[in-house]
């Protein structure tokens, strides 16, 4: 016969909830590392400036990672890479999937402009051999039928064409740029709420709890439950967060 799970009541978690202390000096820390490996430099400064935690020179993300980004999300690919280049020749050659990512957003571009003739050519002599040579063959096959329909807005894979994926090859680039400067591989933000849902899985195992539903809104699983956001005890001095 299955054990039984524990049941842990609302009144129990909520109490559970009121013996925890988080820092609020902890807290602005993990925001800014989340607006600084994002690249959002002038949230940053402003965040910092509010709540005097200390940061990094943000001067070097703005000139660095977000002209970079930026370059990505409008679709000017060759300029995105030449600043890369400038960051640090090394970084495409040490992280072939953000290179990978980049020529084929540069394919992508070039369906979208119909310069059908150089994307072919481009698609052909740089980037298949490129994918073959990293494990990228799947990926290829499918961003190269784009060149299959005709009316490029209706055809199955015309999700490449949205700005999604602009903002997808940016990410990944970052992520490259990022590793190579920091070490880090994104902000600590994204780690503890994989932990968070790791937790979450193991507890469902052997009890049952107010389960958080929404993690943007702290909303748990029952309607007569009291989201948990606020009951977190924040110890500083501070007025601002």
């Amino acid at each position: 016969m299955a054990e039984s799970k524990k049941a842990i009541g609302m009144d129990v978690w909520n109490r559970e909830f009121q013996e925890v202390t988080v820092r609020k000096e902890d807290m602005n820390k993990l925001v800014m590392n989340f607006l600084v490996t994002e690249g959002f430099a002038d949230a940053a400064k402003t965040f910092g400036f509010e709540s005097g935690t200390k940061h990094i020179d943000l001067a070097t993300v703005k000139a660095g990672r977000m002209v970079v980004k930026k370059a990505v999300q409008n679709g000017h690919v060759l300029d995105a890479i030449e600043k890369i280049h400038n960051l640090d020749p090394a970084i495409l050659y040490k992280y072939p999937k953000a290179l990978f990512s980049l020529e084929q957003q540069f394919f992508i571009e070039l369906i979208r402009y119909r310069r059908i003739e150089e994307a072919m050519i481009f698609a052909l002599g740089a980037l298949a051999p490129m994918a073959e040579q990293n494990g990228f063959l799947e990926e290829f096959e499918r961003t190269f039928s784009l060149l299959v329909f005709y009316d490029v807005a209706n055809n199955p894979v015309s999700d490449l064409l949205k700005m999604s994926r602009r903002n997808e090859t940016a990410r990944v680039v970052n992520e490259a740029i990022l590793i190579s400067q920091t070490n880090e591989k994104e902000a600590k933000l994204y780690s503890l709420l994989k932990m968070l849902a790791w937790v979450d899985k193991e507890l469902d195992k052997k009890v049952t709890y107010p389960r958080l539903q929404d993690f943007s809104t702290c909303e748990l699983e029952a309607s007569d439950m009291i989201s948990g956001c606020h009951t977190f005890s924040f110890s500083s001095s501070h007025p601002n967060i």
